[in-house]
């Protein structure tokens, strides 16, 4: 591996444990500009500080981030986009390049593929474009990988989070975001047929906290690096406290009940 990958892949994932806790902020193009991402500067403070590895977020906004002070966080750049009033909403197009992100000062890239799509097979060849030039410059790669399609039936079941995994794998990322598949056992074999490691996604808002610490505890027990989770983040009444607890979970393997001593009153 390139000395400068080494590098920037520790600025992401935490070296002593081999995990990570990646903040995802690129929601603003898909869905506007959602409670939580309105205060950008203050929002990367409070994960930062609360022990976040890494923020994720489209090329634009690291201007509007960049706080010159406090704790340090790696910065991600998403490659891709749709919004969600587009015909096919699906459908990613890149929107930015390894280049832009290394001009930026970025840690990482990240791509988002849906597999199952109408249009997979550009988002295929996108990812596979990305991972051809990243390797060149020793850009670490972060694919976001979904089965959302007409032939898709339920998109956490084990066979089809595995399958995306794999795919993302296959095609050369140094880390895939997946789905958890809601169990331990079943998620410890998607971790098992991949060698990169496997975060988790959040998707929509979680109903409890405890409900959020118990996925991140249990996805890390089964064999997951961490998590990529946005909403159930930054919309939460105390981002900052929140990750003080999943840091615990994911960097000090604490137990659930020790993380909601930490978030004891926040909600």
């Amino acid at each position: 591996m390139l000395l400068g990958k080494s590098v920037r892949l520790e600025r992401i994932v935490n070296r002593n444990t081999g995990r990570a806790i990646i903040v995802p902020m690129d929601h603003g193009v898909s869905v506007g500009p959602i409670y939580g991402l309105v205060d950008l500067p203050g929002t990367v403070n409070k994960v930062a500080e609360g022990g976040a590895d890494a923020v994720l977020m489209h090329k634009g906004l690291p201007r509007c981030t960049h706080r010159g002070y406090g704790k340090d966080v790696g910065l991600i750049v998403h490659l891709s986009a749709s919004t969600s009033v587009a015909t096919l909403p699906n459908a990613k197009s890149l929107v930015a390049t390894v280049e832009d992100a290394l001009r930026l000062g970025a840690d990482g890239v990240s791509v988002h593929v849906n597999l199952g799509d109408e249009t997979e097979r550009h988002m295929l060849e996108d990812l596979g474009r990305v991972t051809s030039r990243a390797m060149e410059w020793g850009m670490p790669v972060i694919a976001m990988m979904y089965a959302r399609g007409p032939k898709v039936e339920n998109e956490y079941d084990a066979k089809v989070v595995a399958h995306c995994a794999r795919v993302g794998m296959e095609l050369g990322a140094d880390l895939v975001k997946v789905n958890y598949t809601g169990d331990m056992d079943s998620f410890a074999d998607v971790c098992e047929a991949c060698c990169v490691p496997v975060l988790i996604a959040g998707g929509p808002k979680m109903d409890s906290t405890r409900d959020l610490v118990q996925v991140v505890h249990d996805s890390v027990r089964a064999g997951g690096a961490g998590l990529s989770m946005g909403r159930n983040v930054f919309q939460h009444a105390r981002p900052d406290m929140l990750m003080k607890a999943l840091h615990g979970v994911v960097h000090a393997d604490w137990d659930v009940e020790q993380a909601m001593e930490v978030l004891e009153g926040t909600e």
